[in-house]
């Protein structure tokens, strides 16, 4: 069975750090393109970063572009969202998608492309 399952999430203060985990099942992560991806209620998801198929390239929307850091561990079979200076405008559910042949170019990470999606979790930055 295919799956997706997040990990990390909680709630930061203004400034701090989360990293957020992505760990597959039934699959490879290095023969897939992963992305990040968040939504807040009454706004449509968005892609933050992708993570290229068997490729360490990685790309992110500019809101993110210096704070936060994609990355995949083969060996476990994950893939991490480092994220750090985080701000209120961070505060979103969190979900990691997977597809094959996807992930492009910056600020173009759309969730039209992706079809195995994980359950999400919350990050909530705030004092």
């Amino acid at each position: 069975q295919v799956q997706l399952v997040e990990s990390g999430g909680g709630l930061v203060q203004p400034g701090g750090s989360l990293r957020l985990s992505c760990a597959a099942s039934g699959f490879n992560v290095d023969h897939y393109a992963i992305g990040w991806f968040r939504r807040v209620p009454g706004k449509e998801r968005e892609g933050v970063s992708c993570i290229k198929q068997g490729d360490p390239t990685a790309y992110y929307m500019d809101s993110v572009k210096g704070r936060f850091t994609i990355s995949r561990d083969s060996a476990k079979n994950t893939v991490y969202l480092q994220m750090n200076n985080l701000t209120p405008g961070d505060t979103a559910v969190y979900y990691c998608a997977a597809e094959t042949w996807t992930c492009y170019d910056d600020n173009d990470i759309r969730p039209t492309d992706y079809g195995t999606w994980g359950q999400g979790t919350q990050v909530t930055v705030s004092s």
